[in-house]
C-alpha cells in the first residue's frame, strides 16, 4: 500500500527528502462505479462553488457601490482580497487534506463559506463587505484542488484523465456562466439575493458532503494515521510547505503552461466590454454577459474530449513499452489545445476585433471564444491528472501550488489588460498571450521529451517510477 513516510509538520523533513510509492492497483477497487460516479458529481459541484462566489461579483459592482454609497473601484478592492484569500487557503486546506483527509476539509470549508455568504448579503458598509467576501472566498477556495486529488485517490491512471475532464469542465463551465448568471441576478433581484442564494447552495451541500461523501484518502496515507501515540485534537500543519514542490523543473514547466492558458481566457473575457462589446455595439450588461457562454460550452465540449485523449495517450504509449508507464506520456494530449488551439483562438480574436465589422466579425469572435474553451481545457485536463500521477499521494498540495503561483502572477496581469488594450490595441495585447501560450507548450514539450532526467535533477519525493509497472485495465471503463 501506498503511503506517505511521516505527517505533513512543521518540523518535518524537506518533501524532497521523503519518497512517495505509487499505489497498489486494489486501492483503486474500494469504490465501485456507481459510487466513483457519485463521487465525481459532488467533487465537481464543490469544484464549481469557488467559480460563481468569485463570477458573479464582478457583474454586481455597480449596484454594490450605488446601495453601500461607496465607489465602483473601493467595492472592486474585492475581487484583488478574493485573489489573495483564494491563493493562502487553497495551501491551507490542501495541506490539512493530506493531514486529515479530504471529507474532513470539505465539511471544515463549508459552514465558513456558508456564514460568510450570509455576512455578504448583510453588509451594510464597504469595510464589513470586503471583510466577509475575504471569508468568503477562504472557505470555499480549497474545493478546485480537493477536487483533484478525490480523482487521484479513487480512478486509476487509465482512468483519471476522462474524470478530470468531468471536474475540469464543470469547474470552466462555471467559470464562464457565473457572471451572466450574477448580472442576471443582480438585474432582476439583488446581489444581496444572490448573496443569499450561495448560503443556501452551500448548506444543501454541506448537508449531501455529511451524509453521501465518504473518506477518499488511501488508507495509511493521512499524516493523522502515522502519528504515534495519543492523537491531539489539533495538529498545526505548515500550509506553505506546498510551494516548494514548485522547485521541480516539471512541476514549474506545467504551472507556467495552466498560468499562460488561462491568460489566453482573461485576455477574451476581462475587457470583453471594452473590445468586442464597443467594437460591435453590444451595451446592455445581459448581452455582455451573454458573451462569455461560447466559453463556457467550449470548456463543456472540451472537458470529455481532453480527457479521453490523455487516457489514450498513456495506454498507447504503455501499449508501445509493453506494460511500463512513464507519466510524461499524458502530456502528449496537450499539444493540440497548447500549440494550436489556445494560441490561434486569442490571437485570431484580436486581429478580429482590430479589422472585421459587422456580424462576420462578432461571429468569428464567439467562434474564437469556443475554440478557445475546448482548447484550455485541453491543456489543464491532462495537467490536472499529470500532477496525480506524480504525486498521488500529495496531489492537493502540488495543485495548491500550481493555484497559488498562477494566482500571484493572474492578479497583475489581469489588472493590466485593459490598460494594454487601450495602449497598445487588443490585437497586440492577444498576440503576446498567443505567444506566451506557445512558450508555454514549449515548456511542456521539454518535460515530455526530458521528464525523467528533470524529475531526477530536482526529486521532490517523486516515486520510483522505473521500479513500478502498471497492470493494463480495460480500455472501455465508463466513469
Amino acid at each position: 500500500m501506498s503511503t506517505e513516510e511521516s505527517p505533513l509538520l512543521g518540523n518535518q523533513l524537506q518533501p524532497n527528502t521523503r519518497r512517495s510509492a505509487l499505489p497498489t492497483e486494489d486501492v483503486y477497487d474500494r469504490f465501485n462505479r456507481g459510487q466513483k460516479r457519485v463521487i465525481l458529481a459532488m467533487a465537481s459541484v464543490t469544484g464549481l462553488l469557488p467559480m460563481f462566489v468569485s463570477g458573479c461579483f464582478v457583474p454586481s459592482i455597480p449596484q454594490i457601490s450605488r446601495d453601500l454609497n461607496s465607489t465602483p473601484a473601493a467595492v472592486s478592492l474585492g475581487i484583488s482580497l478574493a485573489v489573495f484569500a483564494s491563493s493562502f487557503s487553497v495551501m491551507f486546506w490542501s495541506a490539512y487534506s493530506s493531514f486529515y483527509g479530504r471529507r474532513t476539509i470539505y465539511l471544515c470549508g463549508m459552514p465558513i463559506t456558508i456564514l460568510s455568504s450570509f455576512a455578504v448579503a448583510a453588509s451594510t458598509d464597504i469595510n464589513r463587505l470586503l471583510f466577509w467576501r475575504f471569508v468568503q472566498t477562504f472557505g470555499c477556495s480549497g474545493g478546485f484542488a480537493l477536487g483533484t486529488a478525490v480523482i487521484g485517490d479513487i480512478y486509476k491512471v487509465e482512468e483519471r484523465g476522462a474524470a478530470m475532464g468531468t471536474f475540469f469542465g464543470a469547474a470552466l463551465f462555471g467559470l464562464a456562466i457565473a457572471p451572466p448568471i450574477g448580472g442576471a441576478f443582480a438585474q432582476y433581484w439583488s446581489w444581496r439575493g444572490f448573496q443569499f442564494a450561495l448560503g443556501v447552495w452551500c448548506i444543501i451541500q454541506m448537508l449531501l458532503l455529511a451524509f453521501f461523501f465518504p473518506e477518499t484518502a488511501h488508507p495509511g496515507s493521512r499524516g493523522i494515521d502515522q502519528l504515534r501515540g495519543p492523537k491531539k485534537l489539533f495538529t498545526w500543519v505548515n500550509p506553505f510547505r506546498c510551494l516548494s514542490f514548485l522547485k521541480s523543473p516539471n512541476i514549474m514547466a506545467i504551472t507556467l503552461m495552466n498560468t499562460f492558458a488561462l491568460i489566453s481566457d482573461y485576455a477574451l473575457l476581462i475587457p470583453i466590454a471594452y473590445t468586442v462589446g464597443a467594437k460591435y455595439g453590444i451595451t446592455e450588461e445581459g448581452l455582455i454577459g451573454a458573451l462569455f457562454l461560447p466559453n463556457g460550452f467550449g470548456n463543456f465540449v472540451g472537458a470529455s474530449i481532453a480527457g479521453r485523449m490523455s487516457d489514450q495517450a498513456v495506454r498507447r504509449a504503455k501499449e508501445g513499452r509493453k506494460g511500463i508507464w512513464v507519466p510524461e506520456d499524458r502530456l502528449r494530449a496537450v499539444w493540440l489545445g497548447g500549440l494550436v488551439l489556445v494560441p490561434l483562438s486569442v490571437t485570431l480574436s484580436g486581429f478580429t476585433t482590430a479589422y472585421v465589422d459587422g456580424k462576420v466579425g462578432l461571429v468569428i469572435n464567439l467562434l474564437c471564444f469556443f475554440t478557445n474553451g475546448v482548447g484550455v481545457d485541453m491543456v489543464l485536463t491532462p495537467i490536472g491528472a499529470y500532477t496525480v500521477d506524480i504525486m498521488p499521494s500529495r496531489s492537493a498540495e502540488v495543485m495548491a501550488a500550481i493555484a497559488a503561483f498562477r494566482s500571484l502572477l493572474l492578479a497583475p496581469i489581469s489588472a493590466l489588460l485593459i490598460p494594454s488594450v487601450d495602449t497598445v490595441g487588443v490585437a497586440a495585447t492577444n498576440s503576446i498571450s498567443g505567444i506566451m501560450s506557445l512558450f508555454g507548450y514549449f515548456l511542456i514539450w521539454l518535460t515530455i521529451r526530458y521528464g525523467k532526467q528533470m524529475r531526477a535533477y530536482v526529486d521532490v519525493g517523486y516515486p520510483d517510477f522505473d521500479a513500478q509497472v502498471l497492470h493494463d485495465d480495460d480500455p472501455t471503463t465508463e466513469h
